[in-house]
């Protein structure tokens, strides 16, 4: 069964972690390496012969259109994850609604094809703010990918659906495929592992996560998520001066990263989120790869 290989496109200094000691007006200041660092991702998937869907900041696509024309081309899928990393539960619906309407538009305009999926910035699509859903839809989108079925002090709804499944809201349909947990059964209570990558992936030992994702594919029949970011691929990055937990959150096992990601190659199958969701370039579905709704 294949599954769903993303990237969230943002630099270093762009994560929600440093949000308190990195102000957006010097994002220009700091060194960039976005640029490299997706590049050296690109050159991972090649490397495997891999499609994957990147989901770019507006912000960033604005500075590197011709590295994002490349994905197109390339046969990656790019997808949306807002213009400037705000999260969702601090802006308004107006400006939620100006942040995607730019940066899909941003994203469209570079590579010439429609924008499908979206990808909140730190999974920030929550209880509160499911409201996104509608404009998502209002504004074109096909599929979103922003739900953490767990429990997170930044984000995650705990106990929601946890495979690709239709959202119906009042303005009308949109597909979510969530971020993968696995459910150990523990005594009285069942807790759902977040497998699906990021920081997880670096902290996690990357055979746990493997056997997760085969255990879900080969039993419970639906497909996975594995994301990362370009950064986790860089531990030579800059440090940034922030408190403890976001310094650990940030930097711990970076060197790891790829070879734990070389790793999930071995034995699995991954394909762009479109694909894994069974939609066609226009966000049309064939019925192959969906997962049930639950």
């Amino acid at each position: 069964m294949r599954n769903a290989l993303t990237v969230d496109v943002e630099d270093y200094f762009q994560v929600t972690a440093f949000e308190g000691v990195v102000d957006r007006k010097d994002w220009a200041v700091y060194p960039s390496r976005v640029e490299n660092n997706t590049r050296r991702v690109m050159a991972l998937l090649d490397e495997h012969g891999l499609k994957g869907t990147f989901f770019v900041l507006g912000w960033v696509a604005e500075r590197f259109p011709l590295m994002v024309r490349e994905m197109a081309d390339n046969g990656h899928e790019v997808a949306c994850h807002g213009f400037g990393h705000e999260l969702v539960y601090n802006m308004t619906p107006e400006s939620f609604r100006a942040d995607v309407r730019q940066a899909k538009s941003i994203l469209e305009n570079i590579t010439g094809r429609q924008v499908l999926g979206y990808r909140a910035p730190s999974y920030s699509i929550v209880e509160r703010t499911m409201w996104a859903l509608d404009i998502l839809i209002e504004e074109g989108f096909v599929y979103d990918s922003s739900i953490f079925p767990i429990h997170h002090d930044n984000y995650g709804i705990p106990g929601a659906q946890r495979f690709p499944h239709d959202i119906t809201r009042p303005g009308g349909t949109i597909r979510e495929f969530p971020m993968t947990t696995l459910n150990m059964n523990l005594p009285g209570r069942t807790m759902a592992l977040p497998i699906a990558g990021g920081g997880y992936l670096r902290l996690l030992p990357v055979g746990v996560i493997h056997w997760g994702m085969r255990h879900i594919n080969q039993v419970e029949k639906q497909p996975t998520v594995l994301y990362f970011h370009p950064w986790e691929v860089d531990p030579d990055q800059p440090r940034i001066k922030a408190r403890l937990k976001s310094r650990f959150r940030h930097y711990v096992n970076l060197e790891t990263t790829e070879d734990k990601i070389r790793a999930l190659f071995k034995g699995l199958e991954f394909g762009t989120m479109a694909e894994v969701l069974g939609m066609n370039g226009d966000g049309s579905g064939n019925g192959d790869g969906r997962g049930k709704g639950l």
